[in-house]
């Protein structure tokens, strides 16, 4: 048997591997999905929000914390000398507690008609100069640019991939209000 003969075999068992370990990978890869944005007066939208404006929601859950002890229900039965006559209960007690709540926090956001070509790559080019956002402005809202805006906003305490009107307003991207007295 020659050498190639012998190899054919071994290359196709490789190869079925290899794409068997590659497809198994990639049905645990979610797909990536975009934020869900609210306008005011919208179903889901938070009550009482300015007419025209857009809302995002970061939803922080609840840490739980189990904990489990051992409670001694009957002490052990010990002599003078140290002879255990009969060794200590116990019962195990387990118990969740909620160590931090659920928080549900809205916050104001560009709206659909503001994000243009040209603001994605404002957007883009201002988290470039950061260090948060890699590789060519493409003026599209994909998932660098939605991982570059959740790792900005991460700093302040937000922990959202919908860029809040705050953060814009920090990058340069949006007028800052002014007061008018």
């Amino acid at each position: 048997m020659s050498l190639r003969t012998a190899t054919l075999p071994a290359l196709a068992i490789l190869t079925l591997v290899s794409c068997q370990k590659d497809s198994a990978l990639t049905a645990y890869i979610a797909p990536p999905t975009q934020p869900e944005i609210f306008r005011a007066g919208d179903p889901g939208a938070p009550p009482n929000a300015r007419e025209g404006s857009c809302w995002g929601r970061d939803v922080s859950p609840a840490v739980v914390e189990t904990v489990t002890e051992q409670i001694i229900v009957q002490p052990a039965e010990v002599l003078d000398d140290g002879t255990v006559l009969a060794p200590a209960i116990y019962r195990t007690e387990t118990q969740q507690r909620i160590v931090k709540e659920r928080r549900e926090t809205w916050f104001e956001t560009p709206c659909a008609e503001v994000w243009t070509e040209e603001f994605t790559a404002s957007v883009q080019r201002a988290l470039q100069a950061r260090g948060l956002f890699r590789g060519q402005i493409t003026s599209a809202v994909d998932n660098r640019t939605l991982t570059a805006i959740r790792k900005y906003q991460k700093a302040g305490g937000l922990d959202s991939a919908i860029l809040s009107l705050e953060s814009a307003r920090r990058l340069g991207l949006v007028a800052v209000a002014r007061d008018t007295q």
